[in-house]
């Protein structure tokens, strides 16, 4: 039977993918193995898209909390792998199906390298790997072309939903720079996740979007991704479709209110612009949107938006630019 190597990062969209340098550096440090993803079953096309995955195990706990993977079957993992966090619950989780080998912040023997809270996420789990003797590169963020084709090519994709409301720009707002910005010329469409319809549907009708450009009801992982991978241009805040972006190279400009652009923001690189208020972080799970976020300003976005766009899809440098918003 081939031995089989189980990571564990059962969070959403944006830590898969931040966390694709560190599953590709699992994949190369075992070949001959299976790796196994736990995570939860709505990202498997995503998780597989990677090509750092061979299968998925579905888990997922509420409020990003530890699930269980009690329904593993079939012999202990030949290592386990805890991507999730630096907390003991989710290193016992791996734990407690007796793999040969245990990989967790929180492992006591050998002990792991210190966790660092301001840290990027991209760089945190590469050097957590590092200490057990796996290479891993956190510019590896590139994902393959999609094989399906975009439902708006050459569009500049708004997306004002986010999972928690302190993440969220305001629905006014977005559709105030989706307006000036189709008045210019630009094809826009308003997206969103399955649960996000009415707020889809509000942007697109303030800025005046036909009604082909609302694509609401959730798009299947492989049509959002060809959608984002044929953008001219990504707007939106600190989401899983930002790390999309990235993973494509498409252009995009991230809102950023309760988290720091150095922790979860966009590589170096001319095609990002992350905009943020500095100060002290917020809660990105709040209920209310950050203050930080909200000092954003309509002007301050859609004129980054604008320079994305008159540069177009040029070849990726150094320098990624965190603008700090005007008070």
């Amino acid at each position: 039977m081939t031995p089989r190597v189980l990571v564990l990062r059962a969070l959403g969209l944006g830590d898969l993918l931040a966390g694709v340098p560190a599953l590709r550096g699992v994949r190369r440090a075992f070949p001959g193995h299976e790796v196994v993803l736990a995570l939860p079953p709505s990202l498997r096309e995503a998780a597989l898209s990677t090509g750092a995955v061979d299968s998925v195990l579905p888990a997922q706990a509420p409020r990003r909390g530890v699930p269980s993977l009690a329904h593993w079957t079939g012999p202990p993992p030949r290592v386990a792998v805890d991507l999730h966090g630096n907390g003991p619950e989710s290193r016992d989780a791996l734990a407690a199906l007796s793999p040969g080998r245990l990989l967790a912040f929180a492992q006591p023997d050998p002990p792991p390298p210190k966790w660092r809270p301001d840290e990027h996420e991209r760089d945190r789990w590469c050097r957590f790997l590092a200490a057990y003797g796996i290479a891993a590169d956190p510019a590896d963020v590139r994902l393959p072309a999609p094989a399906a084709d975009s439902p708006a090519p050459g569009a500049v994709v708004v997306h004002p939903g986010a999972e928690s409301a302190a993440r969220r720009w305001p629905a006014e707002r977005c559709a105030a720079l989706a307006r000036a910005l189709r008045e210019e010329g630009h094809r826009v469409v308003v997206t969103g996740g399955p649960k996000e319809d009415a707020l889809v549907l509000d942007v697109a009708a303030r800025a005046g979007l036909p009604e082909r450009d609302a694509l609401y009801g959730g798009l299947p992982f492989g049509e959002l991704s060809a959608l984002v991978a044929g953008a001219a241009l990504l707007v939106s805040g600190d989401t899983g479709l930002a790390h999309l972006a990235v993973a494509h190279a498409t252009p995009s400009v991230t809102l950023c209110g309760p988290v720091a652009p150095s922790l979860w923001g966009p590589p170096r690189s001319p095609r990002h612009v992350a905009l943020w208020k500095a100060g002290p972080p917020g809660d990105p799970h709040a209920d209310v949107p950050d203050p930080r976020l909200l000092r954003i300003g309509v002007d301050e976005a859609t004129a980054a938006a604008r320079k994305l766009l008159r540069r177009g899809r040029a070849p990726a440098g150094r320098g990624t630019r965190v603008v700090p918003a005007r008070p």
